[in-house]
This record gives structure tokens, C-alpha cells and sequence, in this order.
């Protein structure tokens, strides 16, 4: 078993089983909704964007036209432009680049950018994405399958997902402790969230990264040296 399929199980397999867990609530609702149950797969493993899946299984159910889904798909995904940012896709090499970009979520992103880019490998990068999305669609299976007869009247499944975002952000400032990054990014999200209803996600993350960009900015001229005037 390669090294770095073995570092990508212990750092991240946790993620992994959240990720089955959270996959087989987007079975149930799939075939809760009267699909049949081969759609649970096919949107995990083709569209494989998260939360716009539990969206698309509500379009669907209700005959939505092309155009509507698209544009939903376009405005919950949106986010993905800003982890582009930051993602260390520079370590995957060759063809695998176009997977990596495939299979760049919330998850993948928020294990991967918080780390030191030389400490990432190649392969380490590659099998956590693979390891997230082979979650994703395994759970989607099981929970369309047996999941809607056993788990249809769980309660607490649909906090998962904030649950599992929680502790993705606690270990994110473990591996980089900066306040004013964590402040800041709750600051914004909270008045996206007064002052934009369900748009708070595209105006919160456009805000941040502007003031990330300032700060950045900033930053760099304080540490700029000063240059001396000739005598």
C-alpha cells in the first residue's frame, strides 16, 4: 500500500466516514422523493458538489426546466471559484490536475488548504479526494438501497453536515492559528447572512476575500524595508 495512501487514512479517514454517513442521507431523500434509487449514484459520482445535490433531488422531484437547475447549480457552487485560490493543486501533477479540479469540495479544500504545501504530496492530495468522493457515492448507495427503510425516522442526520463543518474549522486554525482570519470570516458571514437572505454564502465569501486581499496587501508593506535616501 503506497505511503501516501497510508498518511491520507490517518489524517483524513474521520472525514471519510462522515462523508458515507452524510451520503446515505442523500440516498434516503432520493428515494424518499419517488426517484429510483440509481440516481442517488449518478449524482454523487457525476455532479459530486455537495449540497446541491439535496437541491437538484427537490428540482427534479418537481420537473424543474434545464435552465432553472443550471442556474441553481451555478449560484450554490459559486464558492468553488474562491478555493481555487489557495488549493495547492500545483503539487498534483500531469492529467490528475483535471480530477483534482473535479473533485475540489468543501471538504477536500478545507483539508487540504490550512496545511503546509511542501508537506503535501502528490499522492497524499489525490487519494483524500478519492477517498472523499468513494465515501460520498458508496453512502449515497447504501442509503438509497436499505437506508429509507431503516434511517427514514433518525433524527439528528441533517446536522451532520454543520457537525462535520465544525470540526473541519477547529482543525483548519489548529494547523493555522490566526485570529483575525477566524473573526473576520464570521463577521462577514454573519451580516451576508442578515443583509442577503440565501445569497449570504456569494456575498459573504466575495467580502472576505476582498479583506483577505487587503490584508495581504497591508501586510506586505509593512514588511517592505524602507529605502534610505543617498547622503
Amino acid at each position: 500500500m503506497p505511503l501516501s495512501l497510508l498518511r491520507a487514512v490517518r489524517e483524513t479517514g474521520m472525514v471519510w466516514l462522515s462523508m458515507f454517513v452524510l451520503g446515505i442521507g442523500l440516498g434516503v431523500m432520493v428515494t424518499s422523493s419517488g426517484l429510483p434509487w440509481w440516481v442517488a449514484p449518478l449524482l454523487s459520482g457525476g455532479v459530486y458538489a455537495g449540497s446541491v445535490e439535496f437541491l437538484l433531488v427537490g428540482l427534479l422531484v418537481a420537473s424543474a426546466p434545464l435552465s432553472a437547475i443550471a442556474m441553481t447549480t451555478l449560484l450554490v457552487n459559486s464558492r468553488h471559484l474562491f478555493y481555487g485560490l489557495s488549493f495547492p493543486l500545483h503539487r498534483v501533477r500531469g492529467m490528475s490536475k483535471l480530477y483534482s479540479v473535479f473533485a475540489l469540495t468543501d471538504e477536500a479544500y478545507a483539508l487540504a488548504a490550512p496545511r503546509d504545501p511542501r508537506r503535501l504530496s502528490h499522492g497524499w492530495i489525490l487519494w483524500t479526494q478519492l477517498g472523499l468522493q468513494l465515501s460520498w457515492m458508496s453512502g449515497s448507495l447504501s442509503g438509497a438501497i436499505v437506508g429509507a427503510t431503516l434511517l427514514q425516522n433518525v433524527k439528528g442526520l441533517d446536522f451532520i453536515l454543520t457537525a462535520l463543518f465544525i470540526a473541519l474549522a477547529m482543525d483548519a486554525y489548529r494547523h493555522r492559528p490566526d485570529r483575525v482570519t477566524l473573526v473576520s470570516a464570521a463577521v462577514f458571514g454573519i451580516i451576508a447572512a442578515l443583509l442577503a437572505g440565501d445569497s449570504m454564502l456569494v456575498l459573504a465569501m466575495s467580502a472576505f476575500t476582498a479583506f483577505m486581499l487587503l490584508r495581504h496587501q497591508w501586510n506586505k508593506r509593512r514588511t517592505q524595508p524602507v529605502e534610505q535616501p543617498d547622503a
